[in-house]
């Protein structure tokens, strides 16, 4: 097993989760970095790094009468090269300190959200384990990538991402992907491959994230 910097223990495609105690809470952190006083939790989903060093959570707020997507990424040192997309830090009552970044800079994000899209993923799976218990987290959010098993996936070594309006463009080399962050506004028309999430009080799954 492998502890990650969420506080994760990974065992295969499972997510063990240490029950801890985190300042600021990733809310409060939320809130700050976007500007906001208030903020509503709606959902969240997580992704695998399969090496187990950095933690993916992608976050729905509601922000006013606007639903927000926000996905981060938590690792156990600064991550060279991106300072402008860092969040803060957060002390995890096991784990220590952590750094918190908007997770399109960060190529391990980026590499599971396009293999996600491109073989149909979707988020891992949560537990917390309780003496020789495992009890399963009911998940908040869920996504689902509109590809196929089985399809390639390039090879990610680094990213370039900006920021327009309300999505974030990540130029990987090989492939581009776009992160919705304003979800309030209309989804894109064309697109070959899309993520889309569902969480509690949604209508109808809404794209998250999308190949051109």
């Amino acid at each position: 097993m492998i502890v990650d910097v969420a506080g994760r223990l990974y065992c295969g495609d499972m997510a063990l989760l240490h029950r801890a105690t985190l300042r600021p809470s990733k809310l409060d952190l939320l809130a700050s970095y976007l500007g906001s006083g208030e903020l509503r939790a709606l959902g969240a989903y997580r992704f695998d790094d399969p090496a187990g060093h950095v933690g993916i959570e992608s976050h729905v707020v509601q922000a006013g009468s606007d639903v927000l997507h926000v996905p981060l990424t938590y690792r156990s040192e600064p991550l060279a090269g991106a300072e402008e997309w860092g969040i803060g830090t957060i002390e995890h009552s096991v784990l220590g300190t952590r750094w918190v970044y908007s997770a399109c800079a960060d190529p391990v994000y980026a590499k599971e959200l396009v293999r996600a899209i491109l073989t149909g993923g979707s988020q891992v799976e949560q537990y917390f384990e309780e003496g020789d218990e495992r009890l399963y987290r009911e998940p908040t959010a869920t996504v689902i990538g509109n590809g196929t098993a089985g399809t390639p996936v390039p090879v990610i070594s680094g990213v370039h991402a900006e920021s327009f309006d309300a999505d974030t463009v990540i130029d990987a080399g090989a492939i581009q992907v776009v992160v919705r962050h304003g979800l309030s506004t209309p989804e894109p028309e064309s697109t070959s491959g899309t993520l889309s999430a569902t969480w509690s009080g949604s209508d109808s799954p809404t794209i998250v994230a999308y190949i051109p």
